[in-house]
């Protein structure tokens, strides 16, 4: 297929723009109705964080932590990147909540760290921990992606990476072990770039003891998989793109997939 006029000079600029954006950073303000403290954030992460209002930045995020988090609430943010997610659940869940923001980019971790640390006496607490969220423990491969960082990646890639700049090795970790190590989430949010599944798959006794509500990135490739662990787990899949009123149960996983779980049902454990 022939590309549209226009498109070749267009997709040159922004690899351009995504190549002069390393290792730019910014404070911004988050939106007003999310306490408008300031976070770090990079063009590296995605162009859009150029934008001085970030409250066009992701409109779908910030819609479903407003529709998800209350106040004070536990929150697990997999795949963090630079926290939009996290600091705006910061802010709804309050100095009684906690965020754990888990991100395997390291460059990407320090700028979370960064944000943290500025001073917000009126949101939850967030913890940034430096590691990949999978179905087993032990030590990956991060692929950093030669575009934005939003699109790295462990294990194949995708048209949204553009080719691979430089690989580092993280710990890999799974919701069952981190359900070990702190208090369980009410919100669970996992964008982690074709990994869902097998972050699903490492919280059996996770998802049936903790029962967060999920708001999960799903690649058609993983639709089935993702499909049959949260269904095991007695949970409702829906479409988090649409208003809550319209909403009605999926018979599978879809690419923004809201999954609430099945009132007076009980989980099956493998």
């Amino acid at each position: 297929m022939g590309s549209l006029p226009g498109q070749a000079p267009t997709n040159l600029l922004r690899r351009i723009a995504e190549r002069l954006s390393r290792s730019i950073v910014f404070k911004r303000r988050m939106p007003a109705q999310f306490g408008g403290g300031q976070i770090v954030v990079s063009p590296e992460a995605g162009l859009k964080f150029y934008r001085a209002n970030l409250i066009n930045a992701d409109p779908l995020l910030f819609r479903m932590a407003t529709e998800l988090v209350r106040p004070g609430d536990v929150v697990w943010d997999i795949g963090a990147n630079v926290g939009l997610f996290s600091f705006a659940a910061a802010a709804l869940a309050g100095p009684q909540g906690r965020i754990l923001a888990v991100e395997p980019d390291t460059w990407l971790v320090s700028l979370l760290r960064r944000s943290a640390d500025l001073v917000a006496s009126n949101r939850a607490q967030v913890v940034a921990l430096p590691a990949a969220v999978s179905d087993c423990m032990g030590l990956g491969e991060l692929h950093i992606a030669s575009r934005a960082r939003s699109a790295n990646f462990m294990q194949s890639a995708t048209s949204q990476a553009g080719g691979i700049r430089s690989s580092e090795c993280v710990v890999m970790v799974t919701l069952d072990w981190l359900l070990q190590h702190g208090p369980a989430p009410q919100v669970l949010k996992i964008d982690v770039e074709g990994l869902e599944h097998r972050v699903l798959a490492g919280g059996c006794k996770f998802l049936a003891e903790a029962r967060p509500r999920i708001w999960c990135e799903v690649s058609p490739e993983n639709g089935e998989q993702v499909t049959s662990v949260l269904r095991r787990a007695g949970y409702d899949l829906f479409n988090a793109k649409l208003p809550p009123a319209e909403r009605t149960p999926l018979p599978k996983a879809v690419w923004d997939t809201l999954a609430l779980p099945h009132q007076g049902t009980s989980p099956s454990l493998p």
